[in-house]
C-alpha cells in the first residue's frame, strides 16, 4: 500500500506530541510532526540578509521533501537513488538533506573540504543521479567533474529562494519505505587511502537518534545551536536528526563564529549546544581575561568527534557555567557509541563515557576480551551500526566481524566502573624504540602551556628508534614561544623520552570536517631540517 501525502497538511499545531521514538523511518517522524505541530519551528538559519533568521517549520519540511520527491521522480529517479549535496549549511541544505531521505532517496552529502581528486572519487563512486550545489562551489566542482567518468545532472540552488520547487504538484503518492532501506551515504576522510562510503539505513539513523534523545532527555521544548557541517555525521545525526526525532528545534548558522556564538545562544534561547573540542578551545581563548558568563537557558553542551582535554573541559565549565557531556561516535555507527551520563556526579573527565545503545568491549589482536584496565582495540555492535561499506566487500569484511561487532581502530581501555577511555588510533600510535606512546598524551601536555591554542603529535620515521615524535603547534594570537622554552615545558611534563624531537609552528592544524586533527597530514606536510 502506498503512502499518500496530500496538501494542505492538516493537523493541530498547538500542543507538541511526545518524541517520535517509536518511528521506524525518517518519513514516519516527518508525517507525525507535520500532523501534530505543523507550524512549530524545526530549523532557524541565522542569516544577516534575513535577520533574525529564516525559519523552516515541520510542515514546511514535509512540503519541501514532497516537492523534492516530485521533482526527482519527474527526472526519472526512483526510490533508493543517490542524491548528492555539495552545499554549506543553510536553510536549503537542511531541506534537501532531510527531504531526500524522507522522500525515499539516499542523501549523499559531500565534504566541502575535499581535494579535487577526493571529490571526483566520491562523485564517481556514489552513483548519484543528481547533484545539488550553490554558486560558490561551481568553480571547484567544474574541475572535479572533469575527472568523473559518468554524467551527473547538476542543479545550482538559489540560496535566497524561499521555496526550492514552488511549482511541485500538491498531491501525489510516494512508495513505502522499509526501515532497512538505505537513507544516507557518507564518505570518510580517506587520510590513509581512498574514502570509504558508509551506507546507513533508516533503522540505523532512527536507532542512533533515539539513543541520543533518550540519553540527553531531549523533548520538543529543546533547541540546539549547532554549527557543525551537514556533510559530517555529527552535524547530521546529533545536531539535526536527534532534534528532529524529539520534536525540538535547531539553530544552524552557516559555520562556527566566535563573535556570534553566544549571541545566537542568547537570541534564540538555546537549551543545549553541539560542539567539538576545537570550538571549545576557541571560545575559551576568546574569553580569556573576561568575567565568567552564565546562560540560564542552557542545560548542557555535548562534545564529540575528537578527544576533549580534561583541563579545557573543566575551564569551559568554569567560564560559562555549562556542563559539557563528552561523547564519542563514528560514521559507521551513525555517530553514537559512547556518552557520559547527564548527572554531573557520575561523569568522568577524560572519558568518552559509557556504551550508548551499543554493546562494547576492549579486544586483544585476536578479538578476545581484555580485562578491566588493559589497553586494546575498541569493538562494539548495535542497531545503529552500518551493514557495510558501499561497493566494498573487502573493507566491510575487515571492519565487521562475523558476530556483528565493528572493529573501530581506536585504542583504549575500560575502567572498573565501565567507562571507556580513548588513548589513540592504531594507525596513529607512536612506537619509539619499541615503546607505545599515545599521541593524546603529548597533546595534553603541550596544551598545559598558556601560549598554546592547539597541538597535535604524530610519529615520523627515525633510523635509530623506528619512530620519533613531531608536534604541530598553533599559538594563541600574539603569543610568542621559543622552541627552547617549549622543549623545557615538555621535559617537565613528559620526561625526556616522550618529549618531541621536532616542532612545527602552524597557523592551524589540518582537520577533518568534524574538527578531528589529521595527524598524518601534519607529518606529510612537514619538512625535516637539513
Amino acid at each position: 500500500m502506498n503512502d499518500e501525502i496530500i496538501f494542505p497538511l492538516m493537523g493541530n499545531p498547538g500542543s507538541p506530541r511526545e518524541p517520535a521514538s517509536a518511528s521506524r523511518t525518517l518519513r514516519d517522524i516527518a508525517l507525525a510532526y507535520a500532523s501534530s505541530q505543523a507550524s512549530a519551528p524545526f530549523l532557524i538559519a541565522p542569516d544577516h540578509a534575513h535577520d533574525p533568521g529564516r525559519v523552516l517549520s515541520y510542515g514546511d519540511l514535509l512540503r519541501e521533501a514532497s516537492a523534492l520527491a516530485a521533482e526527482l521522480k519527474a527526472r526519472g529517479l526512483i526510490a533508493g537513488d543517490k542524491v548528492a549535496l555539495l552545499m554549506p549549511n543553510g536553510y536549503q541544505t537542511a531541506s534537501l538533506f532531510l527531504g531526500a531521505m524522507i522522500g525515499g532517496f539516499v542523501a549523499t552529502p559531500l565534504n566541502l573540504r575535499s581535494s579535487r581528486a577526493g571529490l571526483a572519487y566520491a562523485l564517481d563512486h556514489c552513483d548519484c543521479k543528481v547533484l545539488f550545489t550553490t554558486p560558490t562551489q561551481s568553480a571547484e566542482l567544474a574541475e572535479a567533474l572533469r575527472l568523473v567518468s559518468r554524467q551527473i545532472a547538476v542543479e545550482t540552488i538559489d540560496v535566497d529562494a524561499d521555496r526550492l520547487f514552488p511549482d511541485a504538484p500538491q498531491s501525489f503518492r510516494l512508495e513505502p519505505i522499509d526501515e532497512n532501506a538505505p537513507a544516507l551515504l557518507m564518505y570518510t576522510s580517506g587520510t590513509t587511502g581512498t574514502p570509504k562510503g558508509v551506507l546507513l539505513s533508516h533503522r540505523n539513523l532512527v536507532a542512533a537518534a533515539t539513543s541520543v534523545a533518550k540519553w540527553h532527555g531531549l523533548h520538543p521544548a529543546d533547541r540546539v545551536l549547532s554549527s557543525l557541517p551537514l556533510y559530517h555525521i555529527n552535524g547530521q545525526v546529533i545536531g539535526t536528526i536527534a532534534p528532529f526525532l524529539s520534536g525540538g528545534s535547531i539553530v544552524a548558522p552557516h559555520g562556527f563564529s566566535v563573535s556570534s556564538w553566544w549571541r545566537d545562544v542568547e537570541a534564540y534561547r538555546c537549551t543545549w549546544i553541539n560542539v567539538v573540542p576545537t570550538i571549545i578551545a576557541y571560545l575559551l581563548n576568546a574569553a580569556t581575561g573576561s568575567p565568567a558568563r552564565r546562560f540560564p537557558d542552557l542545560r548542557f553542551g555535548r562534545s564529540a568527534s575528537a578527544p576533549l582535554p580534561p583541563d579545557q573541559h573543566r575551564a569551559f565549565e568554569a567560564s560559562f557555567g555549562v556542563p559539557v557531556i563528552e561523547a564519542m561516535g563514528m560514521t559507521e555507527s551513525a555517530s553514537v557509541v559512547f556518552c557520559n551520563p547527564m548527572q554531573r556526579e557520575l561523569r568522568k573527565y577524560g572519558s568518552v563515557g559509557l556504551p550508548c545503545g551499543v554493546e562494547a568491549f576492549i579486544a586483544d589482536p585476536q578479538g578476545r576480551e581484555l580485562p578491566t584496565g588493559e589497553a586494546g582495540e575498541i569493538w562494539f555492535r548495535g542497531p545503529n551500526v552500518m551493514d557495510g561499506y558501499y561497493k566494498s566487500p573487502e573493507r566491510t569484511a575487515e571492519a565487521l566481524v562475523s558476530s556483528g561487532f565493528l572493529r573501530t581502530g581506536d585504542l583504549g581501555f575500560r575502567d572498573a566502573d565501565g567507562f571507556f577511555f580513548i588513548t589513540g588510533r592504531l594507525k596513529e600510535l607512536i612506537i619509539k624504540g619499541g615503546e607505545n606512546i599515545a599521541p593524546r598524551e603529548i597533546d595534553e601536555a603541550l596544551l598545559l602551556h598558556p601560549a598554546i591554542l592547539e597541538a597535535g603529535a604524530v610519529g615520523i620515521p627515525d633510523t635509530d628508534y623506528g619512530q620519533e615524535i613531531l608536534a604541530g603547534i598553533v599559538l594563541k594570537p600574539e603569543a610568542q614561544l621559543s622552541e627552547t622554552d617549549l622543549r623545557a615545558h615538555c621535559r617537565e611534563h613528559l620526561g625526556r623520552y616522550k618529549t618531541p624531537k621536532f616542532f612545527t609552528f602552524l597557523s592551524e592544524l589540518p582537520k577533518g570536517p568534524s574538527g578531528k586533527v589529521q595527524r598524518l597530514a601534519i607529518a606529510k606536510a612537514w619538512k625535516k631540517p637539513s
